[in-house]
């Protein structure tokens, strides 16, 4: 039984580097407005169909390729689309997310300053009346909301570093990327 037969497949055969599956992150393209406004994030498939279709071009692109049988493209990195989408300005009616409210703020608790531990707080507690609302959670580490309990800021002495807003339409590529690639950094002002 030491001799075992080879696996199928030519001898020392091991997939390319580049056709490894890689993270979630690496696979995001920044899509921009036809007034290079970033709108959103999507796949590098997603991406790849754009392009096909002629609904979008490259502006940024990786050293790497895509490839089909008969065709070959370059990676995506940033992609423009070719005619204006109005996009909707409605944030404070997006469902409220943990990501997003910790990426509003800065991944920061807004009593302390940590970046450990985060949590949501609202700031009135619902059981004083206070509403689910853009304007009424911050993020909070673990300990400062436990010690705010359930408590009106005023009566603790906690009131957050700045007040809760409705958040900017960028901070949702943020909350879809939390990890800003170089390459666009350029197009979102709020990154560099």
């Amino acid at each position: 039984m030491a001799n075992q037969a080879p696996p199928p497949g030519p001898r020392g055969f091991a997939p390319h580097p580049e056709h490894r599956r890689r993270g979630r992150e690496s696979g995001r393209v920044l899509v921009l407005n036809a007034t290079y406004e970033p709108i959103n994030v999507c796949t590098v498939r997603r991406a790849a169909v754009l392009l096909l279709k002629e609904k979008a071009e490259i502006v940024e692109h990786s050293t790497l390729e895509l490839r089909s049988e008969h065709s070959t493209l370059p990676r995506p990195v940033v992609i423009r689309l070719v005619t204006f989408v109005k996009v909707p300005r409605d944030t404070h009616r997006r469902k409220i997310t943990r990501r997003a409210v910790f990426a509003r703020d800065g991944w920061m608790c807004q009593y302390c300053g940590s970046r450990a531990n985060l949590t949501v707080d609202h700031v009135i507690p619902r059981s004083k009346g206070g509403a689910s609302t853009w304007d009424n959670i911050v993020a909070s580490c673990a300990p400062c909301n436990r010690r705010k309990g359930d408590s009106l800021p005023a009566k603790v002495g906690m009131h957050p570093r700045h007040p809760p807003r409705v958040p900017h339409p960028q901070v949702f590529i943020h909350v879809a990327s939390p990890t800003i690639p170089s390459a666009w950094r350029q197009w979102l002002p709020e990154a560099a």
